[in-house]
């Protein structure tokens, strides 16, 4: 019989497993059951952000230069952004789906971009 672990919110026994996550009955509170580290640890508010890479496998961050390796067509616009065009000053953005970089690309503005179609120079 495995051991039912304590809510790492309010410290409560009275917790019960709900598909894969750990719900507390008195607090409400939900968490996976991968995470069961004791509360007050070292880890705790620690959150690792993924690393991005560009497409040769270069880990990318902010500020960094990178360079077009594909044409891009551009929604809206009559040309498109040409391979080898260099971008400046990168912003990397966690979360917002698979456009992973915020830049501003000479001659066509702000824009996100993909980090499978750019390489660090």
């Amino acid at each position: 019989m495995s051991e039912i672990p304590v809510c790492p919110e309010c410290t409560s026994e009275f917790t019960y497993e709900m598909g894969e996550l750990q719900v507390c009955s008195m607090c409400a509170h939900e968490w996976s059951s991968a995470s069961t580290a004791a509360p007050g640890d070292a880890s705790d508010g620690v959150v690792e952000t993924p690393v991005i890479k560009d497409s040769v496998g270069n880990p990318l961050a902010d500020g960094d230069t990178v360079t077009i390796v594909k044409t891009l067509k551009v929604k809206g616009n009559p040309s498109d952004i040409k391979v080898g065009t260099k971008v400046r000053n990168i912003r990397l953005v966690y979360g917002s789906g698979d456009h992973d970089i915020d830049c501003k690309v000479d001659g066509f503005g702000p824009m996100m971009l993909k980090s499978s179609v750019v390489k660090k120079a």
